[in-house]
């Protein structure tokens, strides 16, 4: 089981500093829907996932049933780090992956 007072969250950032998943929430013109993500998250920290599920490459996709069905693409290193890579819905989910792997590799790669 998980030590639900360890987890933490953090936000991948591009190699320029850029944050994909940040851009993404702030693109949401929806402010219910933002809010959403952001209960989702902090349900996250608490050691809730929900619905959830591993997308392949290390890369899992937290679900949201709301709107177009939001995603929220993430990478974890052991029990206490998620690693909240970028986001997305329903329409754009198979480019959305792709994208959460090539981020996730890259993070990998640069705090190896």
């Amino acid at each position: 089981m998980i030590d639900t007072a360890t987890i933490q969250i953090l936000e991948y950032r591009t190699e320029n500093g850029r944050s994909p998943y940040r851009e993404w929430l702030h693109s949401l013109r929806d402010r219910e829907a933002r809010a959403r993500v952001r209960v989702r998250i902090d349900r996250v920290a608490l050691g809730n996932f929900g619905d959830w599920h591993a997308v392949g490459g290390g890369v899992s996709e937290l679900r949201i049933q709301f709107g177009p069905g939001y995603r929220v693409y993430f990478g974890r290193q052991g029990n206490t780090v998620v690693i909240l890579l970028c986001g997305g819905d329903k329409s754009t989910q198979t480019q959305d992956i792709e994208l959460a792997k090539a981020y996730w590799a890259d993070y990998q790669r640069r705090t190896a």
